[in-house]
């Protein structure tokens, strides 16, 4: 169990590594742009190793509790510990709480039971709460307009979040987590659902490529969303949407049958992609 879970305080936020593809990518934005996207990753990244922490799950279900609790109590006007990143931002940008208190909703079905082979309605709903809460947030600090701001966020969250379940399967696996759907198991004609049967099964390759036509239908929903607004407004999610693409693609291209090479956004790919939405 972490020391913080320990103490029984609220996880302290902390900012993207300097090397990290998010701390390059958002570094296009103007300061105060940046400076709320860092907030929050900042509380992303603290509620999502509280779900992954390897502590009971009490103890983790009850630090995600008190940060909801920091997040209702910043949106009635008290500013906590936890928060104090967060506060600065919430009003300028229009962030709604609802995005944050998702994110923690996506967290939670992580912690009450590992997630295995569930079906795609749910599968939806978790890419929603853990992903395109992030997007509704994410969208309205780029400057997009409310409702073009949820659609991007709707299509550009499940399209990465989906890229990132196809490229950590075997870390998923490991923590007994498998977030491939059931209906694209059963018809790639598994019946054994065990996150380490489907990984060895001769069908993997036929289950994840329907991700892959999902994810792929996702991403060019949200280019099309983006292709609408000015390009300034649209630089920083182009960027995540090439880098995770690019991602996918290989992976599509690889397999996945195993033995899985882990597929990476390359740094000099990484780079050129920046400097074409950060100048283009």
């Amino acid at each position: 169990m972490s020391a913080t879970l320990q103490a029984g305080a609220t996880a302290a936020p902390s900012l993207p590594a300097a090397g990290s593809s998010f701390y390059l990518g958002m570094r296009i934005l103007p300061k105060a742009r940046r400076e709320a996207m860092y907030a929050i990753y900042a509380f992303c990244r603290a509620v999502d190793d509280i779900a992954d922490d390897g502590g009971p799950r009490p103890a983790r279900e009850d630090a995600l509790a008190r940060w909801r609790q920091d997040i209702e109590a910043l949106y009635a006007g008290e500013v906590r510990p936890a928060t104090t990143a967060l506060a600065p931002h919430i009003r300028p940008f229009r962030l709604d709480r609802d995005g944050f208190l998702d994110m923690i909703d996506g967290m939670e079905m992580d912690v009450r039971a590992d997630i295995q082979a569930p079906d795609w309605a749910t599968l939806d709903i978790y890419c929603d709460r853990v992903a395109s809460s992030v997007g509704r947030l994410s969208a309205r600090v780029f400057g997009l307009p409310d409702n073009e701001a949820d659609e991007l966020a709707h299509h550009l969250g499940r399209a990465l979040q989906l890229t990132n379940i196809l490229r950590d399967l075997d870390e998923d696996a490991a923590i007994g987590r498998l977030y491939l759907p059931r209906e694209a198991l059963e018809r790639a004609g598994m019946q054994e659902l065990s996150p380490s049967a489907v990984l060895a099964h001769p069908g993997l390759d036929h289950a994840c490529a329907e991700l892959v036509t999902r994810a792929r239908h996702h991403y060019d929903e949200a280019d099309r969303v983006m292709r609408g607004q000015p390009r300034r407004v649209v630089r920083a999610p182009r960027l995540m949407e090439a880098a995770y693409r690019s991602v996918l693609d290989r992976m599509a291209r690889r397999g996945f049958a195993s033995p899985r090479t882990r597929v990476r956004t390359g740094k000099l790919r990484l780079l050129v992609s920046l400097i074409r939405h950060a100048f283009g």
